[in-house]
């Protein structure tokens, strides 16, 4: 599966970004679950917890807190386009607002 990335107009990975901000083994988990997709494909979905947000937009969370929003292009295409902490008992609203905003971006 091909793992695309939300970069910002300067060029930023933000995804790349939150990960490597992580504490090691939270990092250490978020890349071992992105290369798990890109090698195995949309069948290691089945190990994940996942859940759909709203429309193609859906979630990864992984150490209980950590969220990686993102929308399946097709079979072989995997967008990320955003990543939090979630920090209270459901996603913060602006944290969504920016998934859904990029998803726009994405998908038009």
């Amino acid at each position: 599966m091909k793992i695309h990335s939300y970069f910002t107009s300067g060029g930023k990975d933000l995804i790349k970004v939150y990960l490597d901000n992580l504490p090691k083994s939270e990092k250490a988990e978020g890349y071992f679950i992105l290369e798990m997709l890109e090698t195995q494909g949309a069948v290691y979905f089945d190990n994940l917890n996942t859940r759909q947000i709203e429309g193609k937009i859906w979630e990864i969370k992984f150490r209980r807190h950590n969220r990686i929003f993102y929308v399946l292009l097709d079979e072989e295409s995997l967008y990320l386009l955003h990543a939090c902490k979630k920090q209270k008992g459901k996603a913060e609203k602006y944290e969504l607002d920016k998934a859904r905003n990029r998803a726009k971006e994405i998908l038009l």
